[in-house]
């Protein structure tokens, strides 16, 4: 996977405009958190480039970077959670799921 890293606010502005071309993908993970990490380590080694398109993924670190989680939530009208993985398409959460139900076929089913 090639990770894209979320590090300003800013960086939501620009996935909005991108998701108008292809689908974004947008990981928030706890780096302290064993389900985080769990969910993140399933979810890449599922990850298939044929089965994802042109879905574009995006990573959250949000301990270093809270304000920008919980601009993620009020932007896209979602409940923070972590881990959590929303589908950004045409400036809209199209799709989220948090902890063990993130999965990569669910994800790929949805774009």
């Amino acid at each position: 996977m090639n990770w894209k890293a979320i590090n300003q606010i800013s960086d939501l502005d620009t996935i909005v405009e991108l998701s108008k071309v292809k689908p974004v993908l947008i990981f928030k993970h706890s780096t302290t958190c064993s389900i985080s990490n769990t969910a993140l380590n399933r979810l890449e080694r599922k990850w298939s480039d044929e089965k994802a398109g042109d879905l574009e993924p995006h990573y959250l670190d949000l301990l270093n970077f809270r304000p920008i989680s919980a601009e993620i939530a009020s932007k896209f009208a979602v409940q923070h959670e972590s881990p959590q993985a929303l589908i950004i398409k045409d400036g809209k959460c199209v799709y989220h799921a948090s902890h063990f139900d993130i999965t990569f076929d669910e994800i790929a089913a949805e774009i």
